[in-house]
C-alpha cells in the first residue's frame, strides 16, 4: 500500500523502515564528501512525534558509521514513555536487478544493538527475512560494523573496478590484452572473476558517493593513510575516463573540431536509464569542449535528464552540438567515429558494415566497453580503437579472439 499519511503510518506499524535519500553534502564542512543526513535525522523527529507505542526503526538508507548513535539521540530526546530500537538493514540491490537481488540475496546483513532487547529486535527481523531467506545467508553484527559493512563493499567492488583499469593502461602500452589478463587471474578462486572488466570507468549514485564518505570517515578518525589510498580509487576512475577521451581526440588526428561523434550509450550501466555519475558525462564533455557535433543514441536516456547532469556538475553545453538521436542510423550518417559507452546487449548486434558505409573515411570505433567484435570490425575496415588492448606493428589490435 502506498499513503501519503505519515502520522497513520507510524501509528500502526510496529517496524519502520527508513529509507530515505542519504545524498553528498554540497556545502559546509566536508562538502563534496561527507553524508547529508538531514533527511534521517527528519525521519527521527517525525517517529518521535507520532509514535504511539514501541518502535523497531531499520535504517536501509546507505549511512556513514555510527548514524544510529545520532539517530538514538534525536528519537530519544523527543521521545514520551514509548522506548525505540534501531536496526541497521543495508540493502544491497543493484540497479536493473533489484527484484531479482530482493527476491535471491546473496546475504541480508542486520545490525543491531548488543543488549538483551537489541538481541531481540534483531531477531524479529531475522525471522521476517527468514520467510523466503534461508538463514545461513542472513547475517547479524553489531551496528556499527552493519553501517561501515554497506560502504566497504561498493568501495571494494570499485576497487576492482579501478585495479583492472589502471592495468588496462598497462596493457595498451606493453601490447598485452587487458581481458587475457583478466580471465587469467579471475580463475584463481582466491580473486574470482567479478567486477573484472577493463572499461571508461564506474559510474551510478553508489560507488564514488560512497567511497568519498569512507574517504571523509577516514580523514575524521585520524586516518590520512586510509583515507589516500580509498581516495586514490576514484582518482583512478577520473583518470580512466579522462585517458579514454584524450586518446580518442588524438586518434582522431588531434581535432574533433566540427566533426560529428556517434555515442552509442549515455546511462551509466546498461538495462537503467540513471545517468548519475555516468562515465559519458566526462567523455561527452571534452568531446564538446574541443568542438566536435556529439550525436547520442541510447535506448533509455533522454536529453532532458543528460542536461540535467550536466548542469549539476557545472558543465557548461552548448546543446546545438549535444544531439539526441532516435535511431543508431542517424547517430552515425556522416560520423567520423562510434563511441560505445555503456554496454547495451543491443550494440553488439547492429549491422556495423552497414554502419560503415554511411560514415566518413577513414571510419573509428572506440569501443569504451569492450563489448564489440574487435577483429571482424577491423576486417569491415574500421581503425578500432579498444580499453587495455594493445596493437601490433601493423597497426592492428593484438588480439586472440573476439568477445
Amino acid at each position: 500500500f502506498f499513503s501519503t499519511d505519515v502520522k497513520g503510518a507510524i501509528e500502526e506499524a510496529d517496524i519502520i523502515f527508513a529509507s530515505v535519500n542519504t545524498p553528498t553534502k554540497v556545502k559546509g564542512i566536508g562538502a563534496g564528501r561527507a553524508a547529508d543526513l538531514r533527511y534521517i535525522e527528519s525521519v527521527g523527529r517525525t517517529v518521535a512525534q507520532y509514535a504511539n507505542g514501541n518502535k523497531i526503526i531499520i535504517e536501509k538508507s546507505t549511512v556513514p558509521v555510527k548514524t544510529a548513535q545520532a539517530l538514538d539521540r534525536v528519537l530519544n530526546a523527543n521521545k514520551g514513555k514509548q522506548n525505540f530500537w534501531i536496526l541497521s538493514n543495508p540493502e544491497f540491490l543493484a540497479e536493473g536487478t533489484a527484484v531479482k537481488d530482493l527476491d535471491d540475496p546473496d546475504r541480508v546483513l542486520i545490525g543491531g544493538p548488543t543488549s538483551d532487547e537489541g538481541v531481540v529486535a534483531t531477531n524479529i527481523l531475522v525471522d521476517i527475512y527468514a520467510n523466503w531467506v534461508p538463514r545461513e545467508r542472513i547475517l547479524t553484527t553489531n551496528l556499527w560494523s552493519s553501517e561501515l559493512s554497506k560502504l566497504v563493499a561498493n568501495a571494494m567492488l570499485a576497487q576492482r573496478v579501478s585495479s583492472i583499469n589502471s592495468i588496462s593502461l598497462l596493457c595498451q602500452k606493453t601490447g598485452a590484452d587487458v581481458a587475457e589478463v583478466s580471465r587469467a587471474i579471475g580463475a584463481d578462486s582466491r580473486i574470482g572473476p567479478k567486477f573484472l572488466n577493463a572499461s571508461i570507468g564506474f559510474g551510478g549514485s553508489c560507488f564514488q558517493k560512497d567511497i568519498l564518505n569512507l574517504v571523509y570517515i577516514c580523514e575524521s578518525e585520524g586516518l590520512p593513510a586510509c583515507a589516500k589510498y580509498w581516495q586514490q580509487v576514484v582518482d583512478m576512475n577520473e583518470h580512466q575516463k579522462e585517458a579514454f577521451s584524450s586518446k580518442l581526440i588524438a586518434s582522431l588526428f588531434n581535432t574533433v573540431t566540427n566533426k560529428k561523434i556517434a555515442v552509442f550509450g549515455f546511462a551509466f550501466k546498461k538495462d537503467t536509464g540513471d545517468v548519475r555519475e555516468t562515465p559519458a558525462l566526462t567523455v561527452c564533455n571534452m568531446l564538446l569542449q574541443d568542438g566536435a557535433m556529439v550525436h547520442v543514441y541510447d535506448p533509455k536516456v533522454q536529453k532532458e535528464d543528460a542536461l540535467i547532469e550536466f548542469k549539476y556538475h557545472d558543465m557548461q553545453v552548448d546543446e546545438n552540438r549535444l544531439i539526441w538521436e532516435s535511431t543508431p542510423q542517424k547517430a552515425v550518417d556522416g560520423a567520423h567515429a562510434i563511441v560505445v559507452l555503456t554496454e547495451w546487449d543491443e550494440f553488439r548486434t547492429y549491422p556495423y558494415h552497414e554502419f560503415k558505409a554511411l560514415m566518413m573515411k577513414p571510419a573509428f570505433i572506440f569501443d569504451g566497453r569492450n563489448i564489440l567484435k574487435h577483429r571482424e570490425l577491423e576486417d569491415m575496415g574500421f581503425e578500432v580503437h579498444a580499453v587495455g588492448k594493445g596493437r601490433t606493428p601493423d597497426g592492428k589490435l593484438n588480439v586472440l579472439v573476439d568477445p
